[in-house]
């Protein structure tokens, strides 16, 4: 893609945090971008505006007048739902291609170091370049979400390294060949296109054993489908554990108050052992361990100092949209993360409850496609039992799956049969849509209530109205 006779791009779909990110990257290297999306406000949409993007609002043909060198459109677009492919695919003479394509052909002109799995891909995208750039290794990347220390979702920095995040879904990890690889765990998702466990984590082994020989591969230990993904990779590998004291990156005496983690390291390599006190971050949860693990291990291997890494480490602020702490309505403090995935739901709410043990935690869950709800319908009852109050807002829906078959008040319904079960004490209430969510908060919030927003539709709207008070 990136050649001589490609200077304007367009692209479909334009404000999905992936497209974003992408577009972003493409116009610091001097490509002239413009897209298309629905009216509705993005998070995204700062991002765009920073790189100076022409964005139309609304899909038309009349968007369609200028000249552009190569289409990129968005998966949840195609010529039956989209007007402006429609148009577009009868036209001769013009190149389209799908956002993952796009990103990949980007990604495999450089010493491309992929982070995937089904969570933590972004924290550990933005914070691994976020050390690298704190130690003036100017690297490339491109991240699912704005990192306000970065500036953004994407950075074009001289290095040949290009941080990547890189989603599984729909199998997009076919098209990328990568120098090194971050495997943070494995958990079964997507259920719309992989029917089965074994087909979901058969991307991930294929991926990995793409490594170039030359590169790496950094993997979680304690996570047995990550592990057994990682056997037949060539490549140099790298484990981590917080269980394991044999691993490569091992952590332990682990520590957690309400202004940081910390714990201590015992790296492990060619029988050698050292170890280092102290490791400090912002982030919490115990996830965010791992999470740390895997950027040590990477920043090491890319050549950094420990000295730097921890410098590096303990800055970092965490992303968008990753247990971002918006404000306060009145007393009560606000928080929004993008999880929608049971083990998700359940690392989040701990790690708050770490922070917060003595404070109401009420969680507002917005459900992610009718799918995924009834798919993972079990795990997602029993991941709320640590918070004192759980809202369930109405499914927010996809476009390319069939809508129903379940509802956010039979989540709600089991959620409390399971509480009845477990003698767990607990409010649980199917609010409906957001404006209800929103007013049902109003009314009853208390006194330094700590209310936890999550779900990867538009849930943090319900703080935008709020903080506008």
């Amino acid at each position: 893609m990136i050649n001589k006779n490609i200077h304007k791009l367009y692209f479909v779909g334009i404000k999905g945090v992936g497209m974003t990110m992408l577009a972003g990257f493409l116009a610091q290297l001097g490509y002239i971008i413009s897209g298309s999306d629905t009216k509705e406000t993005f998070m995204t949409d700062q991002v765009l505006k920073k790189h100076g993007i022409k964005v139309h609002q609304g899909f038309s043909v009349n968007n369609l007048k200028d000249d552009f060198d190569l289409v990129v459109y968005s998966s949840a677009y195609n010529k039956d739902n989209n007007i402006e492919l429609k148009e577009l695919s009868n036209r001769k003479g013009i190149k389209m291609i799908s956002y993952a394509q796009a990103l990949s052909l980007v990604f495999n002109d450089y010493k491309g170091i992929a982070v995937v799995g089904s969570h933590g891909k972004t924290t550990v995208s933005a914070w691994l370049t976020y050390v690298l750039y704190q130690a003036a290794k100017d690297p490339k990347a491109l991240i699912g979400a704005r990192v306000p220390q970065l500036k953004g979702s994407s950075l074009a920095g001289k290095s040949n390294y290009l941080i990547a995040e890189v989603d599984e879904y729909q199998n997009k990890l076919k098209y990328f060949n990568p120098f090194a690889t971050v495997l943070l765990n494995i958990d079964f998702d997507h259920p719309d296109f992989f029917k089965t466990q074994l087909a979901y984590t058969k991307v991930f082994s294929d991926f990995v054993k793409k490594i170039n020989k030359q590169g790496f591969l950094v993997y979680n230990l304690d996570d047995k489908k990550c592990t057994a993904a990682s056997s037949k990779v060539k490549a140099k590998k790298l484990s981590l554990s917080l269980e394991d004291s044999s691993a490569n990156f091992f952590a332990y005496n682990l520590k957690q108050n309400k202004l940081k983690q910390s714990f201590d390291l015992q790296i492990n390599k060619k029988g050698k052992k050292r170890n280092f006190k102290n490791i400090d971050i912002k982030l919490l949860g115990k996830h965010s361990i791992y999470n740390a693990l895997a950027v040590i291990a990477s920043s090491l291997e890319l050549g950094l100092s420990i000295k730097e890494i921890k410098e590096g480490l303990f800055s970092f602020k965490g992303t968008a949209r990753r247990m971002e702490f918006l404000g306060k309505y009145k007393n009560m403090s606000i928080y929004d993360d993008y999880g929608h995935h049971p083990a998700e739901i359940k690392t989040t709410i701990s790690g708050l409850r770490a922070k917060y043990k003595d404070r109401r935690i009420s969680v507002v869950f917005h459900p992610h496609t009718y799918t995924r709800t009834k798919a993972l319908f079990n795990d997602f009852i029993v991941s709320f039992s640590e918070a004192d109050e759980v809202l369930i807002n109405d499914i927010y829906g996809s476009a390319r799956e069939k809508q129903g078959g379940v509802s956010s008040k039979d989540l709600a319904r089991a959620i409390k049969e399971y509480n009845k079960k477990q003698g767990i004490k607990q409010r649980v209430k199917a609010t409906g849509g957001l404006k209800a969510t929103e007013n049902y908060l109003r009314k009853t919030y208390k006194d330094k209530d700590i209310v936890l927003l999550l779900g990867a539709g538009d849930i943090f709207r319900v703080a935008d109205s709020l903080l506008k008070d």
